[in-house]
């Protein structure tokens, strides 16, 4: 399995980031990485760690699962977060010379499971300050409208709004003074969805402010296995509040501190 990228970001591809707040990668991981974290997620599925959580709708059908944290439960996930090509994409789209780790995740709709993901920002879950804040989002299988492809307001990481974070569990409120997230679903016509259709190996990366969504898996026979990594640059720094995501561990950083800590490793320069 390489470490390194099979061809560099390109130039354009930058620019759709920049521009649009997404941009999709096809092919910079190989079927070998692709098999290896298809086994991984199936040993965390069958001995997960202490930061599962049901996200599955109230009477949903099928089964969503998520796991948080997973490269400090397993190994093999640490691997994939320092020994494949994921830092390269990140610091290259990200045009940061340091990219620190702010968690890893899983994120697996099995077939027919009629959760949605709902529409939402990243950034304001997560103890962050700064502009590169970015969620690279490999797929492990073949991705469609059909079996929960992410979608994307274009653009919308520019707006210069943030917006209160949707609770994916039931226990958990977020509280921070902030709007709600536009109703996008009930006014579709109304904003520049973007959407890829994507093979297993192709990853995207989007900007922590633009705001996506997924549909359910509405597929009898084909799962939709994520492996996810939230990566920060040169200009993150640490930003504790209360009512955010649950953290694995208090990372012992001063506000206002570099990221640089056991719980949010630095990845590059390596």
């Amino acid at each position: 399995m390489t470490a390194h990228m099979t061809r560099s970001v390109t130039a354009e591809e930058i620019r759709t980031f920049q521009e649009d707040g997404v941009v999709c990668l096809r092919g910079f991981f190989n079927m070998d990485w692709v098999e290896r974290l298809r086994d991984l997620i199936e040993e965390d599925i069958a001995n997960p760690s202490g930061m599962v959580k049901s996200i599955d709708g109230k009477g949903a059908t099928g089964f969503f699962f998520g796991d948080t944290f997973v490269c400090h439960h397993h190994n093999g996930f640490r691997d994939a977060v320092f020994n494949s090509p994921a830092p390269e994409i990140a610091a290259s789209v990200l045009q940061t010379e340091k990219v620190n780790l702010l968690f890893d995740q899983i994120l697996v709709k099995e077939p027919d499971t009629s959760t949605p993901t709902a529409w939402h920002q990243d950034y304001t879950y997560w103890p962050v300050a700064g502009d590169q804040v970015a969620t690279l989002w490999l797929a492990l299988d073949p991705v469609t409208f059909d079996s929960g492809a992410v979608e994307y307001l274009r653009g919308s990481h520019r707006w210069g709004q943030k917006f209160l974070a949707i609770s994916f569990d039931p226990d958990q409120k977020y509280e921070e003074d902030l709007p709600e997230v536009p109703d996008v679903e009930s006014n579709r016509d109304a904003y520049d969805i973007v959407s890829f259709e994507l093979e297993p190996g192709d990853c995207s990366l989007h900007h922590a402010l633009t705001l996506h969504g997924a549909q359910p898996n509405k597929l009898r026979d084909v799962r939709r296995r994520a492996y996810i990594q939230r990566w920060t640059g040169d200009d993150v720094t640490y930003n504790p509040r209360p009512n955010l995501q649950k953290m694995l561990r208090d990372p012992m950083i001063p506000a206002g501190g570099p990221l640089d800590s056991d719980l949010f490793p630095r990845v590059l320069p390596r």
